[in-house]
């Protein structure tokens, strides 16, 4: 397969309600779309960076130029040296540009997308899925009180939601978990600290145990692993890592110190979907369960983590939420929740693409690149 020219579009897609968590507060999201054209097929590709460096190093505007200053020439180099082009050596040509995995994960989802297409094979297919459907949770940020949170908390589970996962940081923890506990009873319910914490604030966190939590999400730094390790003998709910694992070796190595009992896994913080499934299979090598995370994804991304979120070691429900939750109209057709549940798209590649007319009104800025 060879690439003939490559699409790099900006899109800017209001979300439903604004979205807090300790990194900061969104209203819309800036969305990095990766198009590849080759003479079988058309690929789909979504960067998952944010419009600022606060989630991670990786924001929209460095992970579009990192493609069309670093990443697109190697592959054009490549494939003037006659290489044909597939997904899996994609990493492989990218290895020399260090970092930037978010940039590397959209260009390999691009072109993974074109190939499947290209064969008639899925993406749930391909990545070794074994459900036709995967069983959703959904993320609720940080409100304004705890009666908002309450009545937020209330809707997702009239939706029809399997799990909630409560953003929490220092001030916001113990109380509006304990709300939701005595509110809602048993209800599967996980925190998510997104590196909010420090190691001396054991002694606070541990205090949750009393509701019995799925787990509590990266409370440290992404660095700290050791500082995990540390924290998750002086808790009782399960320390689950998410920034802190940045491939399968980082997973690894982040199981065998016993920092984590839990391993959430987003493809674009790994550097794409065929990484994200070797760690996938590390983590079920060694027992430890694993989950999907989210990044307020459109359709495209959806498709591609609900399809991923398939894999067997996938037990616990992930932030694979329908397109509602999060947008009012989806550039693809939407995502829709049914029995607590998405389905695994089953056509060709991505099994959705981009609605032409709604992605014309969102569409900020686009810029072609003939390989």
């Amino acid at each position: 397969m060879r690439l003939e020219r490559v699409e790099l579009r900006r899109l800017r897609l209001p979300l439903v309600s604004p979205f807090r968590t300790s990194f900061g507060t969104s209203t819309a999201r800036d969305v990095l779309l990766v198009r590849v054209d080759t003479a079988d097929a058309t690929g789909w590709g979504e960067c998952v960076a944010d419009a600022e460096p606060s989630y991670s190093a990786e924001y929209a505007d460095g992970a579009q130029q990192v493609l069309r200053d670093h990443l697109l020439p190697r592959v054009a180099a490549a494939q003037h040296d006659g290489a044909e082009l597939t997904a899996a050596r994609i990493g492989p040509l990218l290895a020399g540009v260090k970092g930037h995995p978010m940039a590397k994960g959209a260009l390999e989802m691009a072109v993974l997308d074109a190939e499947l297409r290209a064969s008639g094979l899925s993406f749930g297919g391909y990545l070794g899925a074994v459900a036709g459907r995967v069983p959703a949770g959904v993320s609720v940020g940080i409100h304004p009180t705890i009666a908002e949170l309450l009545d937020a908390v209330d809707g997702y589970l009239a939706d029809g939601y399997l799990r909630i996962k409560l953003k929490i940081e220092p001030g916001w923890d113990v109380e509006p978990v304990r709300a939701v506990r005595e509110r809602f009873g048993d209800v599967l319910l996980q925190v998510d600290a997104n590196t909010a914490y420090r190691l001396s604030d054991a002694r606070h966190l541990a205090r949750l145990d009393a509701f019995e939590l799925l787990l509590i999400e990266q409370p440290l730094a992404e660095d700290d692993v050791r500082g995990h390790a540390e924290l998750a003998r002086q808790l009782r709910t399960p320390i689950c890592l998410d920034e802190s694992i940045t491939s399968a070796r980082a997973a690894a190595d982040a199981i065998a110190l016993g920092a984590c009992s839990v391993v959430n896994i987003k493809a674009g913080r790994v550097g794409g979907y065929l990484e994200a499934r070797r760690v996938h299979d590390v983590a079920v090598a060694h027992g430890v369960p694993v989950w999907c995370g989210g990044m307020l994804e459109t359709g495209l991304g959806r498709a591609a983590n609900v399809a991923l979120a398939a894999l067997p070691g996938f037990v616990l429900p992930g932030d694979t939420s329908a397109s509602g939750r999060y947008y009012r109209r989806d550039v693809t057709e939407p995502f829709m929740l049914a029995d607590g549940h998405l389905d695994v798209p089953s056509g060709p590649g991505l099994g959705r693409e981009p609605l032409p007319d709604v992605l014309a009104e969102v569409t900020t800025s686009m810029e072609e690149i003939s390989l």
